[in-house]
């Protein structure tokens, strides 16, 4: 039982594991971010050829 509470104990401090998990929330991150720029920019793009195709008609 001993044996079985050390390994549990020092999964518990891996540090691999805790590298994981910020990788994994640097990625989220970024991925709001870029999903915030793209949708801020599709908006000016589309008013821009909105603009652009009233000109031309």
């Amino acid at each position: 039982m001993l044996a079985l509470w050390t390994k549990v104990v020092s999964w518990a401090k891996d540090e691999k594991g805790a590298s994981m998990v910020e990788y994994a929330l640097l990625v989220v991150l970024i991925a709001i971010v870029a999903l915030v720029a793209v949708q801020l920019a599709g908006n000016e793009v589309s008013s821009t050829f909105s603009e652009i195709g009233s000109g031309l008609s």
